[in-house]
């Protein structure tokens, strides 16, 4: 099974808008579908409450004919067109699909945040983790969904094995961004959010990119628009992950990002499984 995961940073946009930026986006989708995964997880897709308009479904079957899909957005009372996922899948898998509150704080529950597959043998599930913001004032409801998605992952974990994919908004480890010395009290990567994801995978789940590849440095999925530089010299953090659980190791395969060239923001992150 090949899976494939991506913070597009705007589904709106990419299907309706004529800027460069949304043709870069585009063309990753056409990379992907060539890839022909199984199942595409998408987060931030900014969709308006009711999903995509009858000009995004005519777009999503042009790219995607083989698929179907389903969405999750943000509604009251959070923001409207804010956050958001979608999977697309192969028509042909037919999952049962679920979209959970975990009880999280404030209006997370409500931002259309995680939206989970079930399959007779195993489930697929992702989340679009939400940012601790501008100068840590989500920090403390950042810590109490990371031990809210703990439990609920944990609970799919007891009834069957779990894949779990998206932004994560963790860098775990040093290794995992460009510069760790200048961004301990950074979003992403304070000393609280490393922690909760630590538990996270002491919860029973594998971070599949350093099963296979172990502690190699510089590779990344993620690279600040803002900063010009950021993708051309490579300074970037890796905060979009494929977790599974463990007792699902000896079947991984292939877990790696997509090349997006220039294109900054989030990359593509793919997994390979034996299932």
């Amino acid at each position: 099974m090949l899976l494939i995961s991506w913070n597009i940073d705007s589904l709106n946009a990419a299907l309706t808008s004529d800027s460069a930026r949304a043709q870069e986006t585009r063309k990753v989708l056409e990379q992907i579908h060539y890839q022909r995964p199984d199942i595409l997880a998408i987060q931030e897709t900014k969709l308006r409450p009711t999903g995509p308009t009858k000009k995004h479904k005519e777009i999503l079957n042009e790219l995607f004919p083989e698929y179907d899909y389903v969405w999750r957005s943000s509604e009251e009372p959070a923001r409207k067109g804010y956050a958001g996922t979608m999977y697309l899948y192969l028509k042909e898998l037919a999952p049962k699909v679920s979209e959970p509150k975990i009880g999280a704080p404030d209006t997370m529950d409500d931002e259309g945040r995680i939206i989970t597959l079930e399959f007779p043998e195993f489930f697929v599930t992702q989340v679009y983790t939400p940012n601790a913001g501008n100068g840590l004032k989500r920090l403390a409801d950042r810590q109490v969904w990371d031990e809210k998605y703990r439990e609920y992952l944990h609970e799919l974990d007891e009834k069957k094995p779990v894949l779990a994919s998206g932004d994560y908004n963790c860098a775990h480890t040093e290794i995992d961004l460009k510069h760790p010395e200048n961004n301990h009290h950074s979003a992403g990567f304070t000393d609280e959010e490393r922690a909760g994801f630590t538990q996270l995978l002491d919860a029973g789940f594998t971070d599949t990119f350093r099963k296979l590849h172990g502690n190699v440095e510089g590779v990344y999925s993620w690279w600040a628009q803002r900063v010009r530089t950021a993708k051309a010299n490579n300074s970037g953090w890796r905060i979009d992950y494929w977790l599974t659980s463990n007792r699902l190791d000896s079947k991984l395969q292939r877990s790696e990002m997509l090349d997006t060239g220039k294109r900054a923001d989030h990359c593509p992150i793919l997994l390979e499984i034996d299932l």
